[in-house]
């Protein structure tokens, strides 16, 4: 049975059938190496934000803390990440060992690959167009 028009075009629905999408395909991109794409964003977070904190990497990549430490202990576990003392007593910042470096590296390449591919078909103009308005309702 079909939705009501009302549900069907309801923005949040839409959107979170949209982000499960794009997450599975992603994830499915990624599975090969070992990582989520929640992880992969994680990586990527540390790498270009040296020093972060847990509360301030969940921040820049909208992961809520829960989620973002049980990451963290898995990519740990994977020695991928290293958790070490921050200069304020308590504060713990994590790094990339030097095998996370490396697939990093090899990761934003399929990162970059599934961007391509899920661009083809859409003009630059609503590429651009999703992403305002994505960012709109992230905020």
């Amino acid at each position: 049975m079909a939705l009501p028009d009302d549900l069907a075009n309801c923005l949040v629905l839409n959107t979170v059938a949209a982000a499960r999408a794009l997450v599975r395909r992603y994830d499915a991109q990624l599975k090969p190496f070992g990582v989520t794409v929640q992880q992969f964003s994680l990586l990527a977070a540390i790498r270009y934000n040296p020093g972060a904190t847990v509360g301030a990497l969940s921040s820049r990549i909208h992961l809520d803390r829960t989620s973002l430490i049980r990451n963290l202990d898995r990519l740990e576990e994977k020695g991928l990440v290293r958790r070490t003392d921050g200069a304020g007593g308590n504060i713990r910042i994590s790094e990339l060992t030097k095998e996370g470096n490396t697939l990093l590296d090899r990761l934003i390449v399929e990162w970059q690959a599934a961007q391509a591919d899920l661009a083809n078909g859409s003009s630059p103009e609503e590429t651009q167009t999703y992403l305002k308005i994505s960012r709109r309702f992230s905020r």
